[in-house]
């Protein structure tokens, strides 16, 4: 979030007014450099100043109260226990701080006629980040989520993308094996490294090839944090338009990564269910452009 106002107050009251979140839990925050400013660390008795940019992790479980809110849902598919969602760009999964109500959760509760709760995840077996378009499964109860997370974990769940990249990849295909954790010197990213680390396995498979660029197919075999985005980056063929792991400019639509097709048993019937979603036109007219470049 940017600071447009209330300059020179704390940051742990200017955070506690903006986010309506108690100011010892954001100083809880702030001591565990959870809260970073201008990509810095920093401490509760920070003044902010205009235009200063605040971070928070967001993978952290907020005590927060979720509303049920009228949000279109783009529904591929519906049964009594699970549906499969075509997520747009720039909606984001889960509340979080500075998204507290123009969330996926928020959708589902009000679409599933469900109340406010403090549980900022119901349904959502895995997350898309805010700017991959495509389609993600979401639980429609307890027992059915825990079934899915259980093929999740057991890589019976088979994801396929498709990116854009920047750079021009020579081979037809290729695997990429390499741990992925937390980046300690920007705890907004994820790298490749050794330290508290976690198995990360992406298979990549050349679709089309352009001056500058490649479409490419990812297939996953783990599901990690911004897996393909830090694998590409890992390379050297960042996905083109990301904002976080590009280093050149990136646009409102965010980077070229969709969720192009979802696999699986369902849990609870034994249908092998499978579905596809062409990309958003943002990405189609990409293509075309670098087609025609």
């Amino acid at each position: 979030m940017k600071v447009i106002d209330n300059e020179n107050l704390r940051i742990d009251t200017y955070l506690s007014n903006e986010l309506d979140i108690s100011r010892s839990k954001i100083q809880k925050l702030i001591k565990d450099e959870k809260v970073l400013v201008n990509n810095k660390v920093i401490s509760s008795n920070y003044k902010v100043k205009l235009n200063d940019e605040i971070e928070i992790d967001d993978d952290l479980n907020f005590d927060i109260t979720v509303e049920p809110k009228d949000i279109p849902l783009d529904i591929i598919y519906e049964d009594d226990y699970l549906m499969i969602i075509n997520k747009k760009s720039g909606m984001v999964v889960h509340p979080a701080p500075g998204h507290y109500d123009d969330t996926m959760v928020n959708a589902l509760l009000f679409y599933l006629n469900k109340g406010t709760t403090k549980n900022i995840r119901p349904g959502i077996v895995h997350r898309l980040d805010k700017d991959t378009s495509g389609l993600m499964v979401v639980a429609k109860d307890e027992k059915t989520m825990e079934l899915l997370s259980d093929l999740m974990s057991k890589h019976e769940v088979k994801r396929h993308y498709l990116a854009i990249v920047d750079g021009v990849i020579s081979e037809n295909s290729a695997t990429i094996n390499a741990p992925i954790g937390r980046d300690t010197n920007d705890r907004q990213k994820m790298k490749v490294t050794d330290v508290n680390a976690k198995e990360a396995i992406t298979n990549i498979k050349v679709l089309e090839r352009f001056e500058k660029n490649t479409y490419i197919e990812c297939i996953l075999e783990t599901g990690r944090t911004h897996q393909i985005r830090v694998h590409m980056n890992y390379i050297g063929k960042p996905v083109t338009n990301d904002p976080v792991y590009n280093n050149k400019k990136s646009d409102e639509f965010g980077q070229m990564l969709h969720s192009y097709s979802i696999e699986f048993i369902h849990p609870i019937t034994k249908e092998k269910l499978e579905f596809k979603q062409e990309p958003p036109i943002e990405f189609k007219n990409k293509l075309e452009e670098l087609r025609n470049a």
